[in-house]
């Protein structure tokens, strides 16, 4: 816990809720996407915790939902008489980024969460203030008329909008604490061009979506046992990928190699094509869109600018990182080895009459070549979400602020690097241990930055909601009030 310049506002920080459509049960396969089950839905306990909070905190309140906090990517319902064209591969998959569509979306996700939306109005009606910034998986929150949807369903009145407010990618607290979702300094989910995320694809505007996320709509939304939030549930081994196909798909979803290969050929395809789109821009128009950002976000153009150049390059600048990622390296290997098998077994039988099991022994004696290559393959994603070192530095001297409190990794933490405090509220989005859905991992973990009685300083420090009561998420320790 440190100490920073006072305020009078309280702020809330909380991050990665991936708020979504619920996954209807079926009775002949229940495991089906059961974390996205109603069942799991954490609504009440949100409306509970802010409830709370306006009860016992002096003062204003400042809630600040950073990144994440709706995932599109994770909607497949489709309008059952829809006015806009739907493909095929839309309705197997999801939508595309276009602005009907995501407007659809955004009104689903409304529709199924009507406790949480409750609570934020009644939050915003009490004269607290509600801060969205913008996150990869909800990026669509970049138009316009989706903003505007989710002001109406909080509070459709002239001060309702005035209390509520949404930021590109990061948001200055108060002079001392930047706060941002973190997907900017990740590789693999950067958004390239925040300014201006809008690309045209076949004469249709969309948001550029990045690779990370198209993965999780064009091939995870195809896999339902593999929880998109918890990347112990998808970046595994390849000993632990046949455990899992033994385990959960060989009866349920017999057919997930080809549903992963063709899977990974579009998003390596689409990732591709994304990454050659020129952004939709108007020159004239950028240096009043970087100020809009600016003002928005407490910041100056300056830092709009500064914290542009510290984002990641795009994964997809190398496309055999991709490759590797999305696991087609491997396959295209193992097809390499069962065409040269299958050379050696024709000409082998061109000499004698042989089975055709003989194309085993080839197969054998490149099977540890291909071991060893797999086994040298670094997993490039859990590498690239450490945010707790130079970018995070960086940050901190760009904003000038003492306190950074980022997203995106799900993981919870609170260290002092050099003079900079750095928070992660981690996710409240379902996460289990096990694929049954009976371990939850989940905890219930927000900022909370409070201004001081005695001096002149704001304090932060990570609070856990559990028992309908607020705790110290180290100690362990209720909350005095």
């Amino acid at each position: 816990m440190s100490s920073f310049p006072k305020s009078g506002f309280t702020t809330i920080i909380m991050s990665d809720l991936h708020l979504t459509e619920a996954q209807r049960v079926d009775p002949k396969n229940a495991l089906w996407k059961k974390f996205k089950t109603s069942e799991f839905f954490f609504d009440q306990s949100f409306a509970d915790m802010l409830e709370y909070q306006m009860k016992t905190v002096q003062g204003k309140i400042e809630l600040v939902l950073n990144g994440d906090i709706f995932d599109f990517d994770s909607v497949m319902t489709c309008p059952e008489k829809p006015t806009f064209q739907i493909t095929p591969f839309e309705r197997r998959n999801t939508m595309f980024a276009q602005l009907e569509k995501s407007i659809f979306k955004m009104e689903v996700i409304i529709k199924e969460h009507p406790i949480w939306f409750e609570a934020l109005t009644n939050f915003v009606e009490a004269g607290n203030k509600l801060i969205f910034t913008i996150g990869n998986h909800d990026l669509e929150l970049h138009y316009q008329d989706v903003q505007r949807l989710v002001r109406k369903a909080v509070l459709d009145t002239a001060e309702g909008q005035e209390r509520i407010k949404f930021c590109e990618w990061f948001y200055i607290s108060h002079g001392d604490t930047h706060i941002e979702h973190g997907h900017q300094y990740d590789p693999f989910c950067v958004c390239q061009t925040p300014v201006n995320p809008f690309i045209k694809v076949h004469q249709d505007i969309r948001v550029r979506i990045p690779f990370g996320n198209l993965v999780a709509r064009f091939m995870v939304n195809r896999m339902g046992f593999i929880n998109p939030h918890s990347e112990e549930n998808y970046s595994l081994s390849l000993a632990e990928y046949l455990d899992f196909f033994y385990r959960f798909l060989i009866r349920r979803q017999p057919f997930i190699l080809w549903t992963w290969f063709s899977s990974s050929v579009v998003v390596a395809y689409r990732s591709i094509l994304y990454r050659l789109r020129e952004p939709i821009s108007n020159p004239l128009a950028y240096e009043e869109k970087v100020e809009d950002i600016a003002e928005k976000s407490n910041a100056s153009p300056k830092i709009v600018r500064e914290l542009l150049t510290l984002a990641a390059s795009s994964a997809v600048s190398s496309p055999w990182a991709i490759m590797q990622v999305l696991w087609i390296d491997r396959a295209i290997l193992f097809l390499v080895g069962v065409l040269v098998s299958l050379q050696f077994f024709l000409i082998l039988d061109q000499l004698v009459d042989v089975n055709i099991l003989w194309m085993l022994i080839p197969l054998f004696f490149l099977a540890p070549f291909f071991i060893f290559y797999s086994s040298t393959v670094k997993n490039r994603v859990k590498g690239s979400k450490n945010l707790s070192g130079d970018k995070m530095r960086w940050v901190g001297l760009v904003t000038g602020t003492n306190r950074v409190v980022f997203g995106h990794t799900h993981e919870i933490k609170h260290e002092i690097n050099g003079l900079i405090e750095y928070m992660n509220p981690g996710s409240w989005s379902p996460i289990f241990e096990d694929y049954e859905c009976k371990k939850p991992l989940t905890r219930y973990v927000f900022v909370k930055i409070s201004p001081n009685t005695e001096d002149d300083y704001r304090s932060a420090s990570l609070k856990e909601w559990k028992d309908k009561t607020e705790f110290d998420y180290y100690t362990g320790k209720k909350t005095e009030i």
